[in-house]
């Protein structure tokens, strides 16, 4: 995986980008791409980027050119057919000099325009340079798997990987946006376009758009999710519906682990869905197969039994790291300066340590088993609006609701402990069936309850439903769908990309040059899934039914029926039992009241009444899930404001860097 960059100036006024800071954000990306480091420039354009070597070791450098010369990208990802488009280009008449990827998309680009990126199956994000027009292209992959954030100020365009690349230029304003804040109190999240920064946008997934010479830009969405019923599908039975999956998956698989020059190991947590991943890949690559878990030392996140039966079943080389919570804490500021977004919870954390682990054992990339619950309805968001559903057709029983009690088993405090509590939360929206954020909509509204912590100055006072109308994008066929299949798009468009993808994934990964692969998000696999008919991923309240028949081929008894358990860490309980000093700093009503994005007193009380709560009960202390989200949503936002927005520098520790290669041209 690679970091990438660049400045484009439109019309004839701005001199060439500057050297010195199309360098300053290349060195920013190094973590990205330790690699190698180019630049390419001429009077109207600099391409940046910074090189983790995966495919093609030797030649495979970029920025990259065709053949005259009139083309440069800059590309981060992995186009995984790129053989298969390589053989139909190499028909067509086009020449290679390398073995890349990059330089099939390239050459894919020249001959089918932008059609080429429906052709594509991978995770990208690049830019393609047309100095002969003064055009440039911006793409980035179906589900936002690799990240591209923009900037647009009059003639000029900077993008990059990472927000801190554009951040190093000082023409770039550095102000936290109310609406990005907003998003991220409702969905966890921002939904593209939108970001936290004011007047940085992020380019949305399954997305490509072209600037003209003049600036004048056309964008076009070449994939969004699509849930019609697939005929062929439906007449199957739930067994050969498994087998056809699994043989998508190995198929999906077999390419992540052979299209590389490197060794490739996977995540393990235990579950179903790396589970699986993890034997198709070692069935791909036997030798030295290399498989990495999580540990927790709070017994109720550990999966360590489950994690070792899997790596013992397939004889993998296996690696893991405990995490305390004192670890959370420690990394946190550093995982936040990764993420470049407030977050709710502290699941990237152990996930930034996780690939460390990964890194130090020498390996470039992982397979990983994101996409599954998406994709498959594995939620408990899933099957919680089926329920509300079915009561919903007779909202005065009082056994209908009785069924969320199937739900949860794994947390130590259930939604249903106080049960009048939990009916009263689960009827929010019970009225409105019809509306197409119904699925979500109790757990939005109690996230934007943490709203009444942001200054009012900050906070939206707009209605749930017309917010909820107004940020998020529906698809002109959602009416077609059933509900479950408007509910796992509803999840895919607000939360895979923004914060499962993101903040717990690419971030994380690439904070330690470590590239994630994802089978379940092939963009076969994916087709395949949403084809299904409903009933073949959600039996009752039984989850990636047909996940399950295919796991039951291949999986120990134990992994298939053992309680579903999400992955979750530890959260604001890890800042409360001897805290780091960063903590009380960043909490202290000076610095609350300096950024200016929360209210400070009732930021301040909610503080004190955690670190209460904890002095009561010890370390056993169990915070309601809104003081959680709450505490480590401000203290995340605070690390942004001081991280990004203070005005001290984004570089990071490893500034001095070898220098550059420069591709200058006149």
């Amino acid at each position: 995986m690679c970091g990438i960059a660049g400045i484009v100036n439109f019309g004839e006024r701005r001199p060439r980008p500057a050297l010195d800071r199309l360098q300053a954000m290349a060195r920013v990306l190094r973590h990205r791409g330790p690699d190698d480091s180019a630049i390419y420039r001429d009077p109207r354009a600099g391409l940046v980027h910074t090189r983790l070597s995966i495919i093609d070791l030797a030649s495979g450098a970029q920025p990259l050119c065709n053949e005259d010369e009139s083309l440069w990208i800059v590309y981060n990802g992995e186009v995984f057919n790129y053989l298969e488009l390589r053989h139909d280009l190499e028909a067509a008449g086009h020449k290679f000099r390398t073995r890349s990827d990059t330089e099939v998309l390239l050459h894919a680009y020249e001959q089918y325009g932008v059609g080429c990126f429906a052709r594509f199956n991978g995770q990208w994000a690049l830019a393609i340079w047309n100095n002969r027009e003064g055009s440039l292209i911006v793409a980035r992959d179906r589900v936002g798997v690799r990240p591209l954030y923009l900037h647009r100020r009059h003639d000029r365009l900077w993008f990059a990987s990472e927000v801190k690349a554009l951040f190093t230029d000082p023409e770039i304003p550095r102000r936290l946006s109310n609406e990005g804040l907003n998003q991220v109190f409702t969905y966890w999240s921002t939904v593209a376009p939108a970001t936290v920064f004011e007047e940085i946008e992020e380019l949305a997934p399954g997305t490509a758009r072209v600037y003209r010479r003049t600036g004048e830009s056309t964008e076009t969405r070449y994939w969004s999710p699509n849930f019609d019923e697939d005929p062929s599908l439906s007449r199957l039975s739930m067994r050969d519906a498994a087998m056809e999956l699994k043989e998508r998956l190995i198929a999906a698989t077999t390419l992540r682990i052979t299209r590389s020059d490197v060794p490739v190991g996977s995540y393990l947590s235990g579950g179903l869905d790396s589970s699986v991943i993890a034997f198709l890949g070692l069935e791909a690559h036997p030798a030295d197969y290399r498989t990495y878990s999580l540990r927790f030392a709070d017994s109720e996140f550990d999966e360590t039994r489950y994690q070792r039966l899997m790596a013992e079943r397939i004889g993998s080389v296996h690696r893991e790291i405990t995490v305390t919570r004192s670890d959370i804490a420690r990394v946190f500021p550093e995982v936040i300066k990764h993420t470049e977004r407030p977050i709710l919870r502290t699941a990237p954390a152990p996930m930034y340590l996780l690939s460390g682990l990964v890194r130090a054992d020498g390996i470039k990339a992982v397979l990983t088993g994101e996409g599954a619950d998406e994709f498959l309805a594995g939620y408990d968001t899933f099957r919680e609006s089926e329920i509300r559903r079915f009561w919903a057709r007779m909202p005065e029983s009082k056994i209908r609701p009785l069924l969320f009690r199937r739900l949860y088993p794994y947390l130590a405090r259930s939604p249903q402990a106080q049960e009048a509590l939990a009916r009263n939360f689960w009827r929010q929206g019970l009225d409105h069936p019809e509306l197409p954020w119904f699925s979500h909509e109790p757990r939005w509204r109690t996230t934007m309850q943490l709203r009444k912590f942001l200054h009012p100055d900050r906070r939206s006072e707009e209605p749930p439903g017309s917010f909820i109308a107004r940020t998020v994008e529906f698809a002109p066929g959602m009416s077609r769908w059933d509900s479950l299949s408007r509910a796992q798009y509803l999840e895919i468009v607000t939360l895979l990309s923004g914060y499962l993808l993101s903040s717990q994934g690419d971030r994380m990964l690439m904070a330690h040059s470590v590239e994630g692969r994802f089978p379940f998000l092939d963009a076969e696999v994916m087709k395949f899934c949403m084809g299904l008919p409903s009933s073949k991923r959600l039996v009752g309240l039984t989850e990636k039914a047909v996940l399950k028949a295919l796991a039951r081929e291949i999986l120990p008894k134990e992994i298939i029926d053992r309680p579903k358990q999400p992955y979750r860490a530890p959260d604001a309980i890890s800042f409360l039992i001897d805290p780091p000093d960063f903590v009380a700093e960043m909490l202290s009503r000076e610095a609350l009241t300096a950024a200016g994005v929360f209210e400070p007193t009732a930021a301040a009380m909610l503080h004190e009444k955690c670190r209460r709560v904890v002095k009561e009960q010890g370390s056993a202390a169990l915070l309601s899930n809104t003081d959680n989200m709450g505490l480590v949503g401000i203290l995340s936002t605070q690390l942004v404001y001081h991280s990004f927005i203070r005005g001290g520098s984004v570089m990071p520790a490893y500034l001095h860097t070898p220098q550059e290669r420069l591709i200058d041209r006149p």
